[in-house]
C-alpha cells in the first residue's frame, strides 16, 4: 500500500522504535511507516488502517507493537475474533495487562458477555492503572446490558471515579455510559442530569452527550446547509412559475394581435 512522502517512520513512539531495533534497518523503517499509517487512519478510515496493519504484520509478526496495532485495526473494523487473537499475541510477547479491557470487549463483540464478566473479575484487573480499571468497568457494564441486566449495569458504573468532581480523560465516557443506562431504565430525570455532567467534562467532543441532552429537552436541530438548499430550490420554483406566467401573458397578447389581424383582413 502507498506511503505518503511525508511519512518517515520516525513518528512512532520511542518504545515502538526500540522494539523495531531487533529488525534490519530497512525492514524496521518499512514497518514503522506502516504503523504510522495505521495510527493516522484508524479513526477516519479504519479499513485503510486495517490494510496497513496487515502489511506490517506480514513484515514483522514477531514484534509485539505490530501485533497490538493489528489488533487495534481489526477492532476498529469490528473483526473481533481477529482482534482478540492479535491482542492475546501482543500480551504474550510483552507480558503487560494494558490490553485486558479490550480483550474483554472483544468477547462482548463475539457475543460472549459472560466471558467479559469473568475477565472483569480476574486478578489482571488489579494490575491495571486507573484508566484501565475504568475501561474495564465500562466493559463490564456493557456486558451486563448485553445480558439484559440493566440494574446491575447501573450499579457497576457507580464508583468513586463517577462521583469525583475532577475531570479525567475517562470522565466524559463514564458519565455518558451512566446516563445512557439510566435512560434505558426509564429514569429520565437522572439521565438528563448525568448527560449534562457528561457535556461539562467532554472537552474534546468524544461523545454525543450534547445531542442526547438536547433530545431530552425537546430541542430539534436544523441542518443549515439543507435549509439553504431548500430555500434555493423554492426560489428556483418561483422563478420558473414567474417565467411561465410571463410566457402565458405574451401568448395571450400574441393571440389578441392575431385576432386583430384577422379582423383587419376581413375588413
Amino acid at each position: 500500500m502507498p506511503i505518503p512522502e511525508d511519512v518517515t517512520g520516525e513518528e512512532v513512539d520511542s518504545d515502538v522504535r526500540q522494539e523495531l531495533q531487533s529488525l534490519p534497518k530497512t525492514l524496521a523503517e518499512d514497518v514503522a511507516k506502516n504503523l504510522v499509517m495505521v495510527a493516522r487512519l484508524i479513526d477516519e478510515d479504519p479499513e485503510a488502517a486495517y490494510g496497513y496493519s496487515k502489511v506490517a504484520l506480514r513484515l514483522a509478526s514477531r514484534v509485539a507493537a505490530v501485533r497490538e496495532a493489528a489488533g487495534f485495526a481489526a477492532y476498529a473494523t469490528q473483526k473481533y475474533g481477529e482482534a482478540l487473537g492479535e491482542f492475546r499475541a501482543a500480551r504474550r510477547m510483552s507480558g503487560g495487562v494494558e490490553l485486558w479491557p479490550l480483550m474483554a470487549d472483544c468477547e462482548r463483540g463475539l457475543g460472549r458477555p459472560e466471558r467479559a464478566l469473568d475477565m472483569a473479575g480476574a486478578p489482571e484487573v488489579q494490575k491495571l492503572d486507573k484508566a484501565g480499571q475504568v475501561e474495564m468497568r465500562l466493559v463490564a457494564a456493557g456486558a451486563r446490558r448485553d445480558m439484559g441486566q440493566l440494574d446491575a449495569a447501573i450499579v457497576t458504573l457507580q464508583s468513586p471515579e463517577l462521583a469525583s468532581h475532577s475531570v479525567q480523560p475517562w470522565t466524559a465516557r463514564l458519565r455518558y455510559a451512566y446516563a445512557d443506562a439510566l435512560l434505558a431504565a426509564g429514569r429520565e430525570d437522572e439521565a438528563r442530569e448525568w448527560f449534562a455532567k457528561a457535556v461539562e467534562s467532554d472537552r474534546d467532543g468524544s461523545t454525543d452527550a450534547s445531542d442526547r441532552l438536547a433530545e431530552l429537552d425537546g430541542v430539534e436541530f436544523v441542518d443549515a446547509l439543507q435549509e439553504d438548499a431548500d430555500a434555493d430550490a423554492d426560489d428556483a420554483d418561483v422563478d420558473v412559475d414567474a417565467d411561465a406566467d410571463a410566457g402565458g401573458d405574451k401568448g395571450a397578447e400574441g393571440d389578441a394581435g392575431a385576432e386583430g389581424a384577422v379582423e383587419r383582413d376581413g375588413d
